[in-house]
């Protein structure tokens, strides 16, 4: 399968490596960041904050009027804030809440109408485990990471009749610059690419198979 993708936080880490696998297999390619440097060789890329939902909505826009169709969302930006819930402030809390959840609707939201047109396409969302599990430092994450998984199984439940596939991967610690610091060097962690393989491997789903929530772990963390 390829088609026409958009992959939010498509500048570095796991969105890049998505963004990369997605190229390779003939998609065309559509990335967006907050700013507009990182931009990949062979994907068009804007900056689009996405807890803005008007420049959501444009850039979705910009995409279904250029391409015709949106066959794929890969919804990746995301960014993390860690302190014991009486520390963290208001404004981090928001902000997690408002890039991991809110900026995941946001798109959801965009992409459906075409997809719904269509018939047909593919909403992958970018959860955790720690969307499961919940730990010390991540009142504002777990909170995000649990809406999301929550969000993406009631929007598969509602869009699956249009033909429209919801399906949320949940890694666990993968090699990136948002876990620097933890656990030496991180070579026992997930990788990018890792994650991206799974992206293309849920697109080369038939039509009548639907994998709605995928966990992900290193096979070999430290300790084990």
């Amino acid at each position: 399968m390829s088609g026409i993708a958009i992959v939010t936080g498509g500048s570095r880490g796991i969105g890049r490596s998505i963004a990369e696998a997605l190229l390779a297999e003939g998609w065309k390619v559509w990335t967006c960041s907050r700013h507009s440097e990182g931009s990949l060789e062979g994907a068009q890329h804007r900056a689009v904050d996405v807890r803005d939902q008007g420049k959501v909505e444009a850039f979705v826009k910009e995409v279904a009027d250029a391409e015709g169709r949106i066959d794929c969302l890969v919804n990746n930006a995301g960014l993390g804030h860690f302190a014991p819930v009486d520390e963290i402030t208001g404004d981090q809390f928001r902000e997690v809440i408002e890039t991991n959840l809110n900026g995941c609707f946001y798109f959801l939201r965009a992409v459906a109408p075409a997809m719904k047109k269509q018939g047909a396409g593919w909403i992958i969302n970018i959860a955790s485990l720690a969307a499961k599990n919940p730990f010390e430092g991540g009142s504002a994450y777990n909170a995000s990471k649990f809406g999301l998984l929550g969000m993406s199984e009631a929007a598969m439940l509602d869009l699956r009749p249009h033909g429209i596939r919801v399906a949320s991967i949940m890694p666990g610690s993968v090699a990136t610059d948002f876990g620097r610091g933890q656990h030496g060097d991180g070579s026992w962690k997930l990788q990018p690419a890792d994650i991206a393989s799974m992206v293309l491997h849920l697109l080369s789903y038939p039509d009548n198979a639907l994998p709605s929530r995928i966990e992900m772990r290193p096979s070999k963390p430290p300790g084990k």
